[in-house]
């Protein structure tokens, strides 16, 4: 609860009202510092929601507000006002107006990428590797290439995305790969399989480091890691919508003489489409850039654009570093590249799915082995994204609730390892519905992903490096997706007892470099203490002055771990 000096103004320092934006007389004061998180599903503050919101930072101080203030370059620094002050009440409903117009576009579009890239599970269950004369090698060999290419694609497309501008590239990445979702319709063979998994790859790739970064335009670092953590519920219910949607599409199996798995790819790669277009509509450069011909007005007036503004940079005062048509130099994408500060959680980022990811990419095939049809194989896939996309939101929850994200993460492992040792004691006796419920669990794994991106982007603290590592970070994603999409090979199946084997390894490996990457940053920051606490308030003014340092080298700034 806020203080009641913090809930009006004195008289020196009353809020005048002037057309839509607030002057005051004198400094005014700023609303009680909030840190700490206020409950497990409701990180809101407990406060009086007519106090002042405003919460303490860097500019509140005339020597460091010069050193952080926006420089005019900034899209958004003729909204910067260091003596802006608002309330709880307007804050929260500011978020909201935020949800519903930003993130949940965000949303859609995601529900959309994981919609064609993978339906090729859908297809699995309509013979659809018979048809092209494949066997799992061939299929291996495509999601191989899928991930290389999405790999390949991750940085240009997020240096492609930080000059033109996200609403520009994101909208046009989405239309360009739904031609190629659609153009599988046409599919021949195994070389026309293997081509449009590269060219799929390559146009999806930076996709979501590219949304990442555009969210984080408007949310602060404690608001964002939930967000994402809803962003990525778009994966598993286009997972449970597309199975349901592939079902029925299935159903016109045989007719003009093509198989089902074929419209499939046609009616979900033209939806696709149908977003892309409408995204060139739906997202606006920046909070302040929501004007345009067809939307006169914008979506937020001045004030709420103060207020937007203020409070993302009062929350991380380096977003205003670059313009978001800014492009980077080589030598600044060498530097992020080498912060290796970063590296624990890249490490993480190749191994982190490994245990889960083969379980996950031949879940239907694993149906189908199992004796089930078609219809049944398609829907028993269901349950394992339903508890997975619980599992990731209560994780995500965990993670801001106790402050923690290497126990909120570390639970992906601890969940796995057990599930693992047991599917590797089955044997050809085992009940199928008894191999159905473990893989069911194994693919259901609480899913992580969104703590980490928004861990890294935490842990970058600048622009520059927060738009390479997001980009370095889903590198390693997409590298560990490619070892564990060869762990299960051909000549193993059915029980895939050695590719069990090499999982259940690598699973008890994570365990430990989770460990490792937790007192990694807990000693960089306890060292960071012990040099700034010696420091004399003249000598840290100093430092805020003079100091070259930039973004997580920083003496002032702490490592999430």
């Amino acid at each position: 609860m806020a203080s009641s000096d913090s809930k009006t103004a004195s008289p020196r320092s009353s809020i005048q009202k002037g057309g839509d934006a607030l002057f005051y007389e004198s400094t005014p004061p700023l609303g009680v510092a909030v840190d700490a998180p206020r409950g497990l599903f409701d990180l809101r503050p407990k406060v009086d929601l007519d106090a002042i919101a405003t919460q303490p930072s860097v500019f509140d101080d005339p020597q460091t507000l010069e050193a952080y203030r926006p420089p005019p370059e900034y899209e958004n620094s003729h909204r910067f006002d260091s003596n802006a002050r608002w309330t709880w009440r307007e804050e929260q409903r500011i978020v909201r107006k935020i949800d519903l117009r930003v993130m949940v576009w965000a949303f859609i579009m995601f529900f959309c990428l994981d919609l064609d890239r993978t339906n090729i599970s859908t297809a699995n269950t309509n013979n659809f590797l018979g048809d092209l004369g494949m066997n799992t090698n061939d299929y291996n060999l495509g999601n191989t290439l899928f991930r290389a290419s999405f790999l390949i694609a991750e940085l240009p497309s997020q240096l492609v995305s930080k000059r033109v501008g996200p609403d520009v590239w994101i909208p046009s990445q989405i239309a360009l790969w739904s031609i190629v979702s659609f153009s599988q319709f046409w599919l021949s063979g195994r070389s026309s399989f293997l081509a449009t998994r590269c060219l799929l790859g390559f146009m999806q790739g930076g996709f979501i480091p590219d949304v990442v970064l555009y969210l984080s335009y408007y949310y602060t670092k404690n608001e964002l890691p939930i967000r994402l953590a809803w962003f990525w519920i778009s994966n598993y219910l286009s997972h449970i919508v597309g199975t349901l949607i592939g079902t029925a599409i299935l159903q016109l199996d045989g007719v003009h003489g093509r198989a089902g798995w074929r419209y499939v790819y046609l009616i979900e790669g033209c939806l696709t489409a149908a977003v892309g277009v409408a995204s060139f509509f739906m997202m606006p450069p920046g909070p302040t850039q929501t004007r345009a011909w067809f939307r006169p007005n914008g979506w937020f007036d001045e004030r709420e654009e103060v207020i937007m503004v203020n409070r993302v940079l009062r929350d991380d005062p380096t977003k205003s570093s670059m313009h978001n048509r800014q492009g980077l130099s080589v030598h600044a994408i060498v530097k992020s590249v080498l912060d290796w500060r970063l590296w624990p959680l890249y490490a993480l980022g190749i191994t982190h799915m490994i245990p889960s990811g083969p379980p996950q990419v031949y879940l239907t095939l694993s149906l189908r082995n199992l004796g089930f049809n078609t219809t049944q194989s398609s829907l028993l896939s269901i349950p394992a994204y339903v508890v997975g996309g619980l599992g990731l939101v209560g994780t995500a929850y965990l993670s801001e609730a106790i402050n923690s994200r290497t126990l909120a993460t570390v639970i992906c492992q601890i969940w796995t390892l057990p599930l693992l040792i047991t599917l590797y004691t089955f044997n050809s006796s085992t009940s199928e519905w008894v191999y159905y419920a473990v893989v069911t669990l194994v693919v259901g794994f609480p899913y992580v992903h969104p703590i980490q991106v928004a861990w890294a982007s935490r842990n970058s603290y600048s622009v520059r490096t927060r738009t390479v590592s997001a980009s370095v970070y889903n590198m390693f994603v997409q590298a560990g997706a490619i070892i564990y999409a060869n762990i299960y090979r051909n000549d193993d199946k059915p029980l895939y007892k050695r590719g069990n084997r090499d999982l259940i390894a690598i699973n008890c490996m994570n365990i430990v470099l989770y460990a490792f990457t937790f007192f990694f940053y807990r000693i960089l920051n306890k060292r960071r203490d012990k040099k700034w606490d010696a420091m004399t308030p003249e000598e840290r003014a100093q430092y805020h002055e003079l100091s070259k340092d930039e973004g997580n080298q920083r003496l002032d700034f702490r490592f999430a771990y």
